[in-house]
Order: C-alpha cells, then structure tokens, then sequence
C-alpha cells in the first residue's frame, strides 16, 4: 500500500527508523516491500557471503544487503549490492540512504513482486547510474542479468559471472541447492 506524502530522500532520512521498515521512496511515497522468507534470504545471503569473500580478497570494493541508496530522488535498498573502491570514499556510515548509486544491484524477487515492478526498478537503478542489475526469480531458479553491454538469462547448468566482478562465478545451480 502507498502512502502519499511528497518526501524528499532527506525527509526520508529525517524519518524514525520504525516508520520506514519494509518501506521504501517512490516517487515521493512510501510504498511498503513484504519481508521476506527464508528462501529469499537463504539466496541472498548465499550471494552475499560469496561476494564479500570474493571482495576482500581482491580488494574490490564494497558488498552490502538492504543498503539504501539514491536513485534518483527515490529510496530503494538492493537485497545485495556492490561499489568498487572509487564510490567506498562515498560511503557514509552515518546515514541511511547513500547519495550514490552501487556499481551492481541484485533483488532477489518476492512472492509480492510483479513482473513490471521489477522491470521498473531495474530501470529506475540503471537510468541512475547502477552498471548492472541482476532480478533472481527462486520460483524459476533463474537470473535475469541486466548489464551495459547485453542481457541475458542464466539458469541451471550456467554459470553467473559479471565484467562488474572480474575474477567472481558461482554455478546457477549451487545458488539454488536445496530451495
């Protein structure tokens, strides 16, 4: 359900912590995001740890789950995402939405999600500036990879990589063992 309030990412920032769970800015409203399940999380959290190894030991940059950020006016927070060493000076640890956009954003899709809410996510991140998006469908057991070059669907027997990520793959299929 959206709430219409005329909001600003710095009235959203102002707001209490408790007022924005499961929300985010949208076009100037709060528009309330469903928690999530344990499949969701398990892939996320799988992609996470994946990533941030990947990251330390290539002195990459950053990898973070639910990290807010601006995209453009409006407050969407990736279930992962990814900035090289240039934006981490950027980083402001004090501040809940980041005033610039990761190099990579991964939403993993929820039962809530429609089709065209995540192509219009998608689109809001890249004409942000994001490089590359990644949608996860769990239901499908694919992955939609949005980059600046090409798109394309991976699923079993795939492997995911990324020019965003050079060095980093995991097997489609070991993302979704056992869910």
């Amino acid at each position: 359900m959206a709430t219409t309030t005329g909001l600003t990412i710095d009235d959203f920032e102002r707001l209490p912590s408790d007022a924005v769970q499961h929300r985010e800015l949208v076009d100037g409203e709060l528009i309330d995001v469903s928690g999530n399940t344990p499949r969701h999380n398990k892939i996320r959290d799988r992609l996470l740890s994946r990533l941030m190894a990947w990251a330390e030991a290539q002195a990459a940059g950053e990898v973070i789950s639910e990290q807010e950020y601006d995209f453009l006016g409006n407050a969407h927070g990736p279930d992962v995402s990814f900035f090289g060493p240039e934006k981490q000076v950027l980083l402001d640890l004090d501040k809940r939405v980041q005033r610039f956009v990761p190099d990579l954003a991964i939403e993993v899709a929820s039962a809530s999600d429609t089709y065209d809410s995540l192509l219009r996510k998608k689109e809001r991140y890249r004409r942000a500036g994001t490089t590359e998006v990644w949608l996860i469908s769990a239901e499908n057991a694919e992955i939609a990879i949005y980059g600046p070059d090409r798109d394309r669907i991976l699923r079993a027997g795939d492997t995911l990589s990324s020019e965003v990520l050079p060095g980093f793959a995991i097997a489609v299929n070991d993302l979704f063992r056992g869910l």
